[in-house]
């Protein structure tokens, strides 16, 4: 029975070998197998093109693919595309694809929901109802990958692990998910046009560290006083600012490649003179960049962001201590597309 059938991408390529050989089948099927899986993209047994139609009647008594598909799709007037993917159950979570002239950026949500409470982020107002497999997050960014194609003639370039939930506590299926993604026979992106964002969980940041995937690493900070972050980033009451300061340093000894903190500058929140030198002492710790975003309302919480012109002294007194700034404009504000807005919303 359907139920009682296991998603066969679920199996490694070591225990699907195992499966066909106790089939009777010949052992170069399970590659001939694995590649149709995660090359072709298909959604029943009968499409994949490289295996024997005995072999997927058997497949099908015993597995099931389950697919992510696209529910909604709204295009900004900025060129942003936000997607909603649903998933076999019936879960949905956001994607975004941002586009530029020089990349094509596809931004994926690792969990249904979250369970870090953020108060200034949309997801962080909804449950976490469950994590996402590794080939769901892979669906997402085919999907994207797709579309990027479709509207600008151009694939993919780079990936954040910037949607809803947070990455790292997802951790098996994240990793798993970009070693497919970085896989040479499947969609052999490189690593290191992928970034995965945390909040802030300092013992698997140092995991990541020890993973040697290349990847970059971005840190949601958003205030570097430990009493203010704990009041907006709770997080931060079990993960303080010294636990991230330290794995940190432990992730830049460990890949050589400098983390980048994210900083959204919120007006009369984390926007003023002594909350920069704040940031500049942290930050003076280990070498990094930072990224200033402009905030985006939710209509949960009632924060605005800090005017262009607040946020551009910000930057120049970082810069004035020698760090290396970027100030990002907030993409798809108009479709709640920007940071810190996906929701999940299907209507």
């Amino acid at each position: 029975m359907t139920e009682n059938r296991k998603d066969i991408r679920a199996l490694s390529l070591a225990q699907l070998t195992e499966w066909v050989i106790e089939q009777g089948q010949p052992k170069y099927r399970a590659k001939q197998l694995y590649e149709g899986l995660w090359n072709q993209y298909v959604n029943n047994f009968q499409q994949i093109t490289n295996i024997p139609k005995p072999l997927s009647n058997l497949l099908d008594q015993h597995f099931v693919i389950n697919f992510t598909k696209e529910s909604l799709r709204q295009v900004s007037k900025d060129g942003t595309v936000k997607f909603v993917f649903e998933m076999h159950d019936g879960a949905t979570v956001e994607g975004v694809l941002i586009p530029t002239p020089n990349r094509m950026t596809a931004c994926v949500s690792s969990q249904v929901g979250c369970s870090l409470d953020c108060k200034f982020c949309a997801t962080g107002y909804l449950k976490r109802v469950r994590n996402l497999a590794a080939y769901e997050i892979f669906d997402q960014v085919v999907m994207i990958d797709r579309v990027a194609k479709e509207l600008y003639n151009l694939k993919l370039s780079n990936i954040v692990y910037m949607g809803m939930g947070e990455p790292l506590l997802n951790y098996t299926n994240v990793i798993e998910s970009v070693r497919k993604i970085t896989d040479p026979n499947i969609l052999g992106m490189s690593a290191k046009r992928i970034t995965i964002s945390t909040s802030g969980i300092a013992k698997m940041i140092e995991k990541l560290a020890d993973e040697d995937l290349k990847n970059h690493l971005a840190l949601s900070l958003h205030s570097a006083n430990n009493e203010k972050r704990s009041s907006i980033m709770p997080i931060n009451d079990s993960n303080n600012l010294e636990m991230l300061s330290a794995a940190m340093q432990y992730w830049y000894r460990k890949t050589g490649t400098r983390p980048t903190l994210e900083y959204c500058v919120i007006e009369d929140t984390n926007e003023s003179e002594q909350e920069a030198m704040e940031l500049i002492q942290f930050a003076k710790q280990f070498p990094c960049k930072i990224n200033l975003i402009e905030y985006n309302p939710i209509s949960n919480a009632n924060f605005v962001s800090a005017k262009n012109s607040k946020i551009d002294a910000f930057a120049t007194l970082l810069e004035s201590h020698n760090l290396v700034v970027n100030v990002r404009r907030s993409r798809g504000k108009d479709i709640d597309a920007a940071c810190g807005q996906l929701a999940g919303k299907n209507d």
